[in-house]
């Protein structure tokens, strides 16, 4: 029972060390996301508030600051989580420090009763008297490794003493930290939620316009869908086509190395089928189709978030950049083909063994149908859309003829 306290000490270390090191993981990880949001309002206000309003549409306008609402919002949230985890941890450290205190309080006052009581018997004579009055030779030899020990222990608790008094000062200094970063992060999301404010408040005047003529805005964004729909299915016509004539040379050649192919998909060679491979393990990992960029329309089917019974869908991801930016194949492949096609300006496809990535919305082209490119090569520029404001790239995948959300292969779309 008298090793009971020591094995409790272990037991608060054990528990205590893993608690400290997650604290400090989980204010990393809080502290990441919070720069990647400001790095995303950075983004926001630069790609989508570059222009004046008057150069855009109402409907352009709310989509923008949607955005910048969103990302907002999600920093305010951010902000108040790491505020919270800082107070539980200056909460800690305070009841360290008192902890702390009593303890150094109690060691102090050990360390001064020995020291009193080393004081009385300090002279040499009283040592040599110690010694010297001693019963026998084995008793005298005691008394030496006694006294040594006690000179010993005297030191031992003056280190505890100081040590305890560091560590004392260290949390002083870490709580001051602390606090310092605490009042920062209140201070910053106080200025947030005051442009969150103001941001709602333009929000609101602008969807009041939209509110006032709705029948003549819904009618807008279904013709809007509705052509981008019929950009989709010439898209999909082309791919086809594009499957079909590769196949019919492959066909035409005979090679031995071509394998059948799969359901209204390519005919791969063994070359083909290693690059398809490739892309596929870099799900997750290829790069962006433009250096600096946000997806302003995700994939897949949305209810229009100021009009409920409107609902718009996207075969891709658009993704809002700067002006004239260059586009960059994700991934090594050939030019499959380049088409003009009517909304969507120039669109280019690049065909990565049965996987194809389409670059609609180009307003220049940099290579030829058949050429072999390495991912990140340029491949061209993107256009503005005088009418939107916008420099928008639509950005596809495709698996043969199926399409496939880029956000699940792009890196940290």
């Amino acid at each position: 029972m008298r090793n009971l306290p020591i094995y409790l000490a272990v037991l608060v270390c054990f528990l205590v060390v893993p608690s400290t090191f997650a604290q400090v993981d989980k204010q990393k990880e809080l502290e990441e996301k919070r720069q990647a949001i400001l790095q995303e309002i950075k983004q926001i206000n630069s790609l989508l508030f570059k222009t004046k309003k008057e150069e855009k549409s109402v409907l352009s306008q709310v989509e923008d600051i949607n955005q910048r609402i969103s990302a907002t919002e999600n920093l305010i949230r951010v902000t108040n989580q790491q505020a919270n985890l800082l107070t539980r941890n200056i909460n800690g450290n305070i009841d360290k420090i008192s902890s702390l205190r009593e303890e150094l309080k109690i060691m102090k006052a050990d360390y001064a009763e020995m020291i009193r009581k080393s004081y009385k018997s300090k002279s040499q004579q009283s040592r040599i008297m110690f010694l010297l009055s001693s019963e026998n030779f084995l008793q005298a030899y005691k008394r030496v490794q006694y006294m040594k020990q006690y000179a010993k222990f005297r030191k031992k608790q003056g280190e505890g003493i100081r040590a305890k008094t560091e560590e004392l000062q260290k949390l002083n200094e870490s709580l001051i930290a602390q606090k310092k970063t605490k009042q920062k992060l209140i201070a910053e999301n106080e200025v947030a939620k005051k442009q969150l404010t103001a941001e709602r408040k333009s929000q609101q005047e602008l969807v009041a316009t939209l509110k006032k003529d709705e029948s003549r805005f819904t009618t807008q964004i279904r013709a809007k869908q509705k052509e981008a729909d019929k950009i989709d299915r010439e898209i999909d016509d082309l791919i086809k086509a594009a499957i079909a004539e590769a196949n019919r040379k492959a066909n035409a050649s005979k090679k031995p190395t071509k394998e059948p192919a799969a359901a209204g998909g390519f005919a791969l060679t063994a070359e083909d089928k290693a690059l398809a491979a490739s892309f596929s393990s870099n799900k997750g990992k290829l790069p962006w189709p433009v250096e600096k960029g946000m997806v302003v329309k995700s994939f897949g089917t949305h209810q229009h978030p100021q009009f409920p019974n409107v609902t718009t869908s996207s075969s891709g991801v658009e993704i809002a950049t700067e002006d004239n930016a260059p586009v960059r194949a994700i991934f090594e492949g050939q030019v499959m083909s380049i088409q003009v096609i009517k909304g969507a300006n120039k669109v280019l496809f690049i065909q990565h063994g049965d996987y194809i990535s389409v670059y609609s919305n180009l307003g220049t082209v940099s290579v030829q149908k058949g050429d072999k490119v390495s991912t990140k090569q340029k491949i061209g520029t993107v256009a503005k859309s005088p009418t939107e404001g916008r420099t928008v790239l639509k950005f596809y995948i495709y698996k043969n003829k199926t399409k496939i959300n880029p956000a699940d292969w792009i890196y940290r779309m």
